[in-house]
């Protein structure tokens, strides 16, 4: 018995890890968001059934997203990239800034609150549903991405965020190009290659981050998350990513083949309804 689950209790969570590692890659591919925005509520579930302590729970669900994220971001960047349609432009000029967030972001994590992690999600969430469903033409910064500073800014926050929610960096990505009238297909297939760069370090600096957690709930690495490290679970990270590379193509398909607006609707309706799990969250302490 693990976590105080018995065998077929077990077996349940594992199919169900399999399960949403297939619809994580899916997404990853249709959405560009790596998968995370799946993973992140979905792990926040399985491990609250395994008896994780609330305050090492969702940075938790946080890192272990971030280390599936890592072979489904390759994935889809591989398919989106075959296809012409990432911005090789903006990678050049985001891609040292986007480190530096993600490093910033993984020691936040070592220190911050349990609910940071909450209220980062909950509001890039919805800002970035509510962009995309009301689709307002004048909701917009400018008609070209900005140079200099400010781009680097942007390509920060954009890693610091991304570590924080445990996902590929695609919701904020894809959001700022938007507001900059550049096209969702090519926001979604940029926002792909973005999360290669915040996954991997991401991943190892919550491993890092995770170290202190591990001192002061060693019932928990010991009982309840066996072979993790740090705050990623090695358990949800293997059941999780065979299914996520199958379908990561699948989902770059269907991107392509869907209309600007019906992407961006089903995109805005996604968000919307893992930011509202979060809140309940926050409420409820659940």
């Amino acid at each position: 018995m693990t976590a105080g689950l018995d065998s077929s209790a077990l077996a349940q969570l594992a199919l169900m890890l399999i399960a949403v590692g297939a619809l994580a890659g899916f997404l990853a591919g249709l959405f560009g968001i790596g998968g995370g925005a799946v993973l992140v509520p979905v792990f926040y579930e399985c491990f609250r059934l395994a008896g994780v302590p609330l305050e090492v729970r969702m940075p938790l669900c946080v890192g272990t997203s971030l280390a599936v994220i890592i072979p489904t971001s390759i994935s889809s960047f591989r398919a989106h990239y075959l296809r012409g349609a990432v911005d090789m432009n903006i990678l050049k000029i985001w891609w040292l800034p986007i480190v530096i967030g993600v490093v910033a972001g993984s020691i936040t994590a070592r220190f911050a609150p349990e609910r940071l992690f909450k209220y980062v999600f909950v509001i890039v969430a919805w800002s970035a549903a509510t962009r995309l469903l009301l689709a307002r033409e004048n909701w917009k910064f400018g008609d070209e991405m900005p140079k200099g500073p400010v781009m680097r800014l942007y390509g920060f926050l954009v890693g610091i965020l991304a570590t924080l929610m445990g996902v590929g960096g695609g919701l904020f990505s894809n959001l700022l190009m938007t507001f900059y009238s550049r096209p969702i297909h090519q926001a979604v297939a940029t926002s792909s290659a973005l999360a290669v760069l915040i996954s991997i370090p991401g991943a190892l600096g919550y491993v890092y981050a995770g170290w202190p957690a591990a001192a002061r709930f060693p019932d928990v690495v010991a009982l309840q998350l066996p072979f993790a490290l740090g705050y990623v679970s090695l358990i949800g990270a293997v059941l999780v990513m065979p299914t996520s590379l199958l379908t990561a193509s699948l989902g770059v398909k269907a991107a392509h083949a869907m209309s600007k607006r019906t992407l961006e609707v089903a995109f805005g309706c996604y968000l919307f309804i893992v930011g509202a799990r979060f809140v309940i969250s926050l409420l409820y302490g659940q």
